[in-house]
């Protein structure tokens, strides 16, 4: 099994792996948040980044050791660990942030103290409005950063073109930092498209593209360890270690770097939705 997508601490396993594992205890786990505006999902506590969570990610808190916990994220099943003191109980969120960042402001005033960042993404339960701030538990945020949750964009292209610029990093999952995955993950949900956390979990999504059918925007080209989103015949779009950002690049030109600095030839193209 895929220990990315596996809940399974090595001690605790959730209820449904009854009969498949051996575990110390199974159990159903405790409904929780992330309460930071970033959180690490590491390989083991106290490891390397696997992936991030962002600010109101619902998670299924599994295990505890040595000040982190072992979840599940909702949104795309991955599992990992998360130091403990960047996750709550689990709130019910109204909204999400659709621009391409925000604050959580002590007062409803631009003057005021800014306190956490709100990545893309992120969803927040509102309580109440105050002119043109939205209030919630932790603060309040501008309204026009904020979308009801069902109230999403339909173009994966135009939400990643939101990130050019952003500097590329190992599992990054926000403006501050995103990897390739990250950013078609982002593009996706945004668009309330399901779309799993890494690469190589990514081309499950959609159907396979004949290489006689010409390549249409929103379409996902793969290599090994790389998705890349392409906004027409000739552009794509990635966030890359070439250019350490999320850029433009041509197409075929692209794919000839890729296989001049032994990244290999491309091994997928995905059309996402139903085959026409």
């Amino acid at each position: 099994m895929d220990r990315r997508l596996f809940p399974f601490s090595g001690r605790v396993a959730h209820s449904s792996l009854h009969g498949q594992v051996e575990a110390e205890v199974f159990s159903d786990g405790e409904a929780a948040m992330v309460t930071a505006s970033l959180a690490n999902i590491l390989v083991r506590p106290g490891g390397p980044r696997d992936r991030q969570l962002i600010f109101g990610d619902a998670l299924t808190v599994l295990d505890e050791v040595e000040g982190h916990v072992f979840v599940q994220s909702t949104k795309d099943g991955y599992c990992g660990w998360l130091a403990k003191d960047v996750v709550g109980p689990f709130q019910s969120a109204t909204h999400w942030v659709a621009a391409l960042a925000s604050h959580v402001y002590s007062d409803p005033k631009v003057q005021a103290p800014e306190g956490l960042r709100l990545p893309m993404g992120a969803k927040v339960r509102i309580t109440g409005q105050s002119g043109r701030f939205s209030e919630t538990a932790f603060g309040f945020v501008p309204s026009v950063h904020l979308r009801p949750l069902n109230d999403r964009p339909t173009d994966p292209v135009c939400v990643a073109t939101m990130f050019l610029g952003a500097p590329y990093l190992w599992g990054g999952n926000s403006h501050t930092g995103i990897d390739c995955s990250g950013l078609v993950q982002a593009a996706l949900l945004a668009c309330g498209q399901v779309c799993p956390g890494d690469s190589d979990l990514q081309q499950s999504l959609g159907w396979d593209l004949p290489h006689e059918v010409s390549l249409a925007r929103g379409d996902l080209l793969f290599w090994k360890g790389h998705v890349a989103i392409v906004v027409d015949d000739t552009t794509l779009i990635h966030a890359n270690g070439y250019s350490m950002s999320v850029a433009y690049e041509d197409i075929e030109a692209c794919i000839r770097r890729i296989e001049t600095q032994n990244g290999g030839p491309v091994t997928a193209r995905r059309r996402l939705g139903i085959p026409s």
